[in-house]
């Protein structure tokens, strides 16, 4: 069993300091609440409606915004998942790291962009199976729009993903809605895997954001859920408890 915490943040903008102090306040009280791992919104260190001035905040992946993260998670004994943006190769990507404070960080670039707000400041990675080890459970990472295609949750599934971590900005609206409380507890049953969709909340830029974040078992039952005010949720991991419902439901065994 691992207890993980999640932020549905409002973000201060593109004011990175403010945003990772929010994220190291987080940290602070997921460690208080007994979690090892903590989730945050997408592009939640920079903000996600930043714009253009986006493009300004792109940092490497061992730049200070990673080397700040990773700092935290050490101080704290809480891994971190968080968003930033990403520059690589002289490439931007919308990106997601995940660091502990000891081990290599791992860095997930989304792959489904969303709109011609994203497509005019990001650049699509190829579809990954970014997979990283915490606690004895396999977890892996997407973002966002990355959850809507099954392929890419199957694929995850079949590689050993015993729960997949997804930082979010889905904008506010019946759409929203639906994937949060419909769609992501669907991915969630038909992998027999957990799921963490974390979203923003409050208006950032021109996006107002959905909230309803989300941690859902195998079974597609919630184990905590947010509404439209900044949260912060814990809930308990224990595939054991799922046995049953994985050899009653045995999709990757019979794809």
């Amino acid at each position: 069993m691992i207890r993980i915490s999640a932020l549905q943040m409002q973000t201060a903008g593109p004011d990175t300091a403010a945003n990772l102090a929010r994220i190291e306040m987080a940290a602070r009280q997921a460690a208080d609440a007994g979690a090892t791992l903590l989730v945050t919104p997408e592009l939640g260190v920079t903000s996600y409606g930043g714009g253009a001035a986006l493009l300004d905040l792109a940092e490497p992946a061992d730049g200070p915004i990673v080397l700040r993260l990773g700092e935290i998670a050490r101080q704290t004994g809480v891994a971190i998942v968080a968003g930033f943006v990403e520059t690589a190769g002289g490439t931007i990507y919308n990106s997601a790291v995940h660091t502990n404070g000891a081990d290599r960080p791992s860095v997930y670039r989304k792959s489904h962009l969303y709109g011609d707000y994203e497509r005019r400041l990001f650049t699509p990675a190829p579809p990954a199976t970014c997979l990283f080890r915490h606690r004895g459970m396999t977890v892996g990472m997407l973002i966002c729009y990355d959850v809507e295609f099954p392929e890419n949750v199957r694929r995850l599934a079949l590689a050993g993903a015993e729960m997949i971590l997804v930082p979010t900005a889905t904008p506010q609206g019946a759409s929203g809605t639906f994937i949060a409380e419909k769609m992501v507890p669907v991915r969630a049953f038909e992998n027999q895997i957990f799921i963490a969709y974390v979203n923003n909340i409050g208006r950032d830029g021109a996006f107002t954001y959905a909230g309803r974040s989300i941690l859902t078992a195998p079974d597609g039952s919630a184990l905590a859920t947010a509404g439209l005010s900044e949260a912060f949720l814990t809930a308990d991991i224990e595939p054991g408890l799922y046995d049953q419902c994985r050899s009653e439901n045995t999709y990757l065994r019979d794809l």
